[in-house]
């Protein structure tokens, strides 16, 4: 059983011999002598949403994980719940949670954390692996993680441990295509696993025509047994009305039937929950009448603390013996935007009847639920996450660093240092704009309103030393804010790196430039509202300057920048700086 990854100057050594990442991708270890030092960090959220809709002592705010945390899936053992989604290219791979009453959630890092099995290194911040299943099989006390991998040829694979707060064994390549896998542990100890796929061959009948297919399962050999994979979903619901993207497939059993649940009608502003039921696991599969059980389509576009996008659920049995659903969502800012990405909510299931349905998941998702009784809030203490608004202060003068500070394309620990000084960050010879893992040390954007800031020590040698901040959607959307050289003077430069062109090239621009003696510590900021951006800086720990004055997140939001993830904020060195100053 692999440990968790730990931040001692031998494994770093050790991690630069054996990653298959080539040499040029990274700076030599030691950090260089002018590498920046970062003292500290404080995030600051401050959503209007959260003063409207102050929590009773009984309540908690939804979403229970804010910022990019979409896809979610669930499993449960004894008292023990634990949560995985996706994280892209983002690394460590597959973050997982832990909570004993579905309120309050530990961290537990990522489940695929070793960058020999994992490594996502020279693909975009949407590919990586998403869309995880977890599943506890109480037949042989096992957990089963299960997912996509779009790096390294690993296709669907899966990962075992007896318990996930000790580390994850090495992925299992599975013999199937297809995405979206999930496993389902019947009574009899038989395994059965389901995901998304295209149609056969020369049948696709629409674009976004899919279907959910199925496979047994060897929980002996790990791998699906081949000749037993059928379909038992064709299109969706019903195949007339041409539904899409019929995926995230999850199938469970009650009262002796087998009940399938899928999101259907792609991850936008039509998807939606669906439910199925069968007398056995392989079908046939019958819609439940009632589809949706979970949406946000019908309402209208301008409601006020609009949640939408709601889909890609997974079911769990709560603390007080009713069903609960984690699903993923959005909260879109005045423009429309989605620079907090797709986050994962959570609301009670009624399955009183024949099939579940999401309680108040056909009407606007409100910011608060009820807790399950008997549970106390502790968001934000005891080391609980916190939800709502916060402020979040880092010095970097713990042994651990905090897990949601997270690498790109690598591990963090390959261009981290934490020193008495503070962090040192080693700057590798690429920038934000390459399909390389670069030396950023990322943060998720959580609010539409926030501040991002932190104190930089740092004195760049030449045109290709930058350090500083960037707001960062992708590869070819963010912003880049930082110090860098240009003969005998220090500049701090903000740059726009927008989608491409019609080349395909990456279209960068200077917003703005100022010249600045770093005689000391400079602090520098990002902060927001709602779509308003502003990058400002303070040689005095205090009195901040905004530099280009108020600029747009667009560039920051899915719906412009494309993909899958929320904006990312980050601690960022390069000795690889492209910038050119006139």
């Amino acid at each position: 059983m692999r440990k968790k990854n730990t931040l001692l100057a031998t494994a770093v050594i050790m991690l630069f011999v054996m990653v298959s990442f080539t040499m040029t991708e990274y700076s030599s270890y030691p950090p260089k002598k002018n590498a920046p030092i970062y003292t500290k960090v404080t995030y600051e959220g401050n959503d209007q949403v959260y003063k409207d809709f102050p929590l009773e002592e009984d309540e908690f705010f939804n979403p229970i994980l804010q910022g990019c945390y979409p896809d979610p899936a669930i499993t449960r053992k004894g008292d023990d719940y634990y949560m995985v989604c996706s994280s892209f290219a983002m690394f460590p791979g597959v973050p997982i949670f832990h909570s004993k009453d579905l309120v309050n959630w530990t961290d537990l890092g990522g489940v695929l954390d070793d960058i020999n099995e994992f490594n996502p290194h020279d693909t975009g911040i949407s590919q990586g692996v998403y869309a995880p299943g977890i599943t506890y099989n109480p037949h042989n006390d096992t957990f089963y993680m299960i997912v996509t991998a779009f790096s390294g040829g690993l296709g669907n694979i899966i990962v075992k441990t007896k318990d996930p707060m000790k580390g994850w064994g090495s992925p299992i390549k599975l013999d199937f295509g297809g995405i979206d896998p999930s496993i389902f542990f019947d009574d009899d100890g038989k395994a059965y696993v389901v995901h998304n796929d295209a149609p056969d061959k020369g049948k696709e009948l629409y674009n976004g025509h899919r279907v959910i297919k199925i496979w047994e399962y060897d929980t002996e050999k790990d791998q699906v047994i081949e000749g037993t994979d059928q379909i038992i979903v064709d299109g969706g619901v019903d195949i007339t009305e041409k539904p899409i993207w019929i995926e995230a497939p999850h199938i469970y059993k009650k009262d002796g039937s087998y009940y399938l649940m899928c999101a259907e009608g792609g991850t936008g502003g039509w998807h939606s929950e669906v439910v199925f039921k069968s007398d056995s696991p392989k079908g046939p599969y019958i819609p439940a009448p009632s589809n949706p059980i979970l949406t946000q389509r019908y309402f209208p576009k301008d409601r006020e603390n609009k949640v939408d996008w709601a889909g890609h659920a997974d079911l769990v049995k709560g603390p007080d013996d009713q069903y609960y659903g984690v699903f993923l969502a959005i909260r879109p800012n005045e423009e429309n935007r989605v620079n907090t990405g797709r986050e994962t909510f959570i609301l009670p299931v009624d399955w009183s009847g024949e099939f579940p349905v999401f309680e108040n998941g056909l009407v606007p998702i409100e910011p608060k639920l009820k807790m399950p009784k008997g549970v106390t809030n502790k968001t934000g203490q005891e080391g609980y996450l916190p939800n709502g608004n916060f402020t979040y202060e880092e010095d970097f003068s713990s042994d651990n660093l905090d897990f949601r500070w997270i690498g790109l394309r690598g591990p963090r620990e390959a261009f981290i240092k934490q020193t008495k000084k503070g962090l040192e960050i080693t700057p590798f010879a690429t920038n934000l704009k390459e399909l390389k893992p670069t030396s950023t040390l990322f943060y998720r954007q959580q609010h539409k309103t926030f501040s991002f800031s932190t104190t930089l020590h740092y004195q760049p040698k030449s045109e290709k030393d930058m350090a500083g901040l960037t707001a960062y959607q992708n590869e070819g959307s963010n912003y880049v804010f930082g110090v860098t050289r240009k003969g005998s003077d220090n500049y701090l430069v903000l740059q726009k790196n927008s989608k491409p062109d019609r080349r395909g090239e990456i279209v960068s621009e200077i917003v703005a430039t100022e010249p600045i003696e770093l005689d000391g510590p400079i602090d520098l900021k990002v902060s927001a509202e709602g779509d308003n951006y502003e990058f400002s800086y303070a040689v005095n720990g205090s009195n901040f300057k905004t530099v280009g004055g108020t600029v747009s997140g667009d560039i920051l939001s899915t719906d412009v920048a494309g993909g899958f993830t929320g904006a990312l904020l980050g601690l960022y060195a390069t000795s690889g700086n492209d910038i050119t100053l006139d």
